[in-house]
């Protein structure tokens, strides 16, 4: 798998965007979080998040590493693409990786096409709201909470 190819397949996620960042690096991002990182200068060094389980077993692997700077966060480092993974199981940790940032975003900022927990907001009326509103004083103001005297 080439940096073409992680581009293409990352780009494909759901509202999953790109930049490059700290000059040399492709950052993939889901509502302004990464979820991987590719180095633009040969070695290209693909860095991602994974699981807890998934950082211990890849660790173990000749040619994938902790990532420098974000390895306390679960992220790992392949030091030059195609060295420790296969190009089947690179997709399958870029997709874990998308959707183990995604899940922990705010509901506002996740997705919209694939998020199914998103709720209707209800539509009020100015009646209804006219009949939740505090009852006026002879003054037209609603009474004060103050007790006097």
């Amino acid at each position: 798998m080439n940096l073409d190819a992680i581009r293409e397949f990352c780009r494909a996620l759901p509202d999953a965007t790109e930049d490059v960042k700290w000059v040399h690096d492709l950052v993939f991002s889901i509502g302004g979080k990464m979820f991987a990182v590719v180095c633009l200068e040969p070695p290209h060094q693909l860095s991602f998040k994974c699981s807890p389980e998934a950082f211990a077993e890849l660790i173990e692997r000749e040619g994938i590493i902790p990532a420098p700077y974000l390895a306390r966060a679960m992220w790992v480092q392949e030091r030059a693409l195609g060295e420790g993974l296969d190009r089947r199981e690179r997709e399958q940790l870029l997709a874990t990786a998308y959707e183990l940032v995604r899940a922990k975003l705010p509901r506002s900022r996740r997705t919209t096409a694939s998020s199914p927990e998103k709720k209707k907001k209800k539509i009020r009326t100015p009646a209804a709201a006219l009949r939740r509103a505090a009852p006026l004083s002879r003054r037209g103001r609603a009474p004060s909470r103050r007790r006097r005297g």
